[in-house]
């Protein structure tokens, strides 16, 4: 690997992680923050609620504006806002503040989440992008595993607090090492090619594409399945089922090593079976999968290693639902695939907000609203694949 390609993986590693850390490392003081601010299970989750709101509409926003006016305006604006949410965030008197500091968290990181992808592309195609693009992906992977069990040391030393000072000490290093580290990727002829009125027309042409929207929405419900884990799961497996803030963080990073492991194989499945019929596969098995879980949840049997099987199985399948619905819905849209994919993004985050929202006031102390809400959206990913893949047989597309 050559020292460009590892500092450029480097410095856009880190503005990529910053979205996924702001959310894993503070998942496992939910429940000490709402005994700290008195604030409800409810109200505790709707701070993940914003954050995830903001981290979608943010998207369309930091998407054509990079393109408008290059990559690091954008990334330091961004930089800045997640900065001062971070800092708001700490000094926190009460939920509702906590609340709107996460929406303006959720807003400036939004930028680290689009334009690096961006950057990728403007630096290198074929071999040296897939490498470099791999990278950057391998940071949201690594990101469910280490930091809640990272949060659960901080929140240990310096409480729920600390977590954003550490997010924040982040976002200052993030600046320093765009300034220092990162050029200008987007030349100043090609900014002029670009233009709110041409990413509104593309925006306007992909919500009309029932073809894109079906697939996005197949993996926007298997996302928001993960959200109302996200959301629930401290509380059950802290509460419920009284796991130290350190076991719960390494109950979470076991899920996230079945979807990341599995999720693996992705290419080489498609090889030999490609991407559609994959996405069947999968999302019937992780529908039955979270099927049989509510039925057993239903049927009295309240046990953690039952749960910790099934989920296990479940976000296994879901691995291979999540990048193989990305790449058929981008498929026929390569012109405007960065509109694309922040389109898609935006309606992936949203509808995981609005899970929440679904699933929130059911809590009850139990695990069974969670399930309920991760299979009614596995169910949705079901039909939806049913309706979108039945209706036309996308494009099967090999794998590189």
């Amino acid at each position: 690997m050559s020292s460009s390609l590892l500092r450029y993986a480097i410095v856009l590693g880190l503005l990529t992680a910053m979205g996924p850390f702001a959310i894993d490392m503070y998942l496992p003081a939910l429940p000490e923050i709402g005994r700290s601010l008195g604030a409800g299970t409810e109200a505790v989750q709707a701070s993940l609620m914003a954050f995830f709101v903001s981290l979608g509409v943010g998207q369309l926003v930091f998407g054509p504006l990079s393109d408008m006016f290059g990559r690091k305006l954008p990334l330091y604006v961004g930089l800045a806002v997640f900065l001062a949410g971070s800092i708001g965030c700490v000094f926190a008197p009460d939920i509702e503040t906590l609340i709107a500091f996460r929406f303006v968290q959720g807003l400036g990181a939004c930028a680290g989440m689009v334009i690096p992808r961006a950057v990728v592309r403007d630096l290198h195609t074929g071999t040296e992008a897939a490498r470099l693009m791999s990278l950057l992906m391998l940071v949201f992977s690594v990101s469910p595993i280490l930091a809640p069990l990272a949060g659960s040391f901080v929140i240990e030393a310096a409480g729920w607090r600390g977590v954003f000072w550490v997010v924040t000490i982040l976002a200052a290093l993030g600046i320093l090492l765009l300034a220092l580290c990162l050029g200008e990727t987007r030349p100043r002829h090609h900014r002029v090619e670009s233009s709110i009125a041409g990413a509104l027309s593309a925006y306007r042409s992909l919500l009309t594409d029932r073809q894109f929207l079906g697939l996005t929405f197949i993996g926007a419900f298997g996302i928001a399945s993960f959200f109302a884990y996200l959301a629930n799961s401290s509380f059950v497996l802290i509460e419920h089922y009284g796991l130290s803030p350190r076991l719960y963080s390494v109950f979470f990073s076991i899920n996230a090593v079945s979807f990341i492991g599995v999720s693996q194989c992705t290419a080489w499945l498609a090889a030999r079976f490609g991407f559609g019929r994959i996405v069947r596969v999968a999302v019937t098995g992780y529908a039955v999968a979270m099927v049989v879980l509510l039925a057993v949840t239903l049927a009295g049997v309240d046990r953690l290693d039952v749960l910790a099987a099934l989920l296990f199985v479940g976000y296994g399948f879901l691995g291979l639902v999540i990048p193989t619905t990305s790449v058929l819905a981008l498929e026929d849209h390569g012109a405007v695939a960065g509109t694309a994919s922040a389109l898609m993004g935006t309606l992936q985050f949203v509808t995981g907000a609005v899970v929440i929202a679904v699933v929130g006031p059911f809590f009850d102390g139990t695990s069974l609203p969670m399930v309920a809400g991760i299979t009614a959206c596995a169910v949705i990913a079901f039909v939806l694949a049913q309706a979108t893949l039945g209706r036309k047989r996308p494009v099967e597309v090999p794998a590189q």
